[in-house]
């Protein structure tokens, strides 16, 4: 505590001593930095229905291929049986929160709202861990066309690095040419360009904005973007940054970032706040506060789902 300056021969009822000045905490809290959460709007809720608890699934069903057949006049048809393969989308994650609101801290403390504010953390924190665990794990489920060392279902020649092997540099003279190339990947898998979006972690985010980006017709924009500083779109690509995604070391020790790009139809999520409670304490003079939120999450198109791996050149 900051002590007054005090004259020779005059006591301090300031003092640690006598403590008679009181520290006064300020009510307003220090604004909490959360990291961005871009799940969301990346992903479907089509199959959520009703989820209750753990280990609920929803079924979701897919339509069958048709097979195409040329035709002679007069010759017999060949009918067939279409078939399809359900997937299953389980609900078998989740995380919980819970803290104590003492009856004597209430009673003493000046902030009365508090109860509230800690509510307001724990849900966002509840929102950050969800939102890195989807991001750090569906990557991977991307079609094998849409990865790799020879990516594109019909180029074969587009690199994209190689998890734990050999990654894309990224600089500020490559990194449009190789969000393009991501475009031209979901192009040879016949994705439409409707709804397609790239995460990319804040350094990606950075060279985008120090490259050459005056072209504005990359963005959709009659104006470049370097006046407002968001990429918002490029190529057929909306933009959104993320410290979320998934690093590794490539063969050379470097971290690399797991850069995932698609459209909304590649992955389905489902959640359901479970609890979001008050209980007396049993154990002392206060109330718990708990919340338990449950989820699920399955990459249901993998071939709108694709997976660069790179590193800062």
């Amino acid at each position: 505590m900051a002590v007054y300056p005090v004259a020779a021969g005059m006591s301090d009822i300031g003092s640690t001593t006598m403590g008679y000045t009181p520290t006064i905490y300020s009510g307003k809290l220090v604004k909490k930095l959360y990291a961005n959460t871009v799940f969301g709007a990346v992903a479907n809720t089509d199959y959520e229905g009703e989820i209750k608890s753990f280990g609920e699934s929803v079924k979701i069903r897919s339509l069958p291929n048709i097979s195409i057949r040329r035709y002679a006049k007069g010759q017999n048809l060949v009918p067939e049986q279409p078939k399809s393969t359900a997937l299953t989308l389980n609900i078998d994650k989740g995380y919980y929160w819970a803290f104590i609101d003492e009856d004597v801290e209430r009673a003493q403390t000046d902030l009365k709202n508090y109860v509230d504010l800690w509510t307001d953390v724990a849900a966002r924190q509840l929102q950050i861990a969800i939102d890195a665990d989807v991001l750090q794990n569906v990557y991977a489920d991307a079609s094998s066309y849409n990865q790799g060392l020879t990516a594109g279902l019909i180029s074969g020649d587009i690199d994209l690095g190689v998890d734990a092997g050999v990654s894309v540099e990224l600089t500020v003279d490559n990194v449009i040419n190789k969000i393009v190339q991501c475009g031209q990947v979901l192009d040879e898998q016949n994705v439409p360009p409707e709804g397609r979006w790239m995460i990319v972690p804040a350094w990606v985010h950075t060279l985008l904005l120090t490259s050459d980006l005056k072209a504005a017709f990359l963005t959709g924009d009659a104006t470049s973007p370097m006046r407002h500083g968001r990429v918002g779109m490029i190529d057929t690509f909306t933009i959104y940054r993320s410290n979320q995604l998934g690093t590794s070391s490539d063969t050379v020790g470097d971290t690399t970032t797991h850069i995932m790009f698609g459209t909304n139809h590649a992955i389905t999520f489902a959640t359901q706040l479970v609890k979001n409670e008050q209980a007396a304490n049993p154990f002392g003079f206060g109330n718990i506060h708990k919340g338990l939120q449950v989820y699920g999450y399955k990459v249901v198109l993998p071939e709108a789902l694709g997976w660069l791996y790179a590193k800062k050149g």
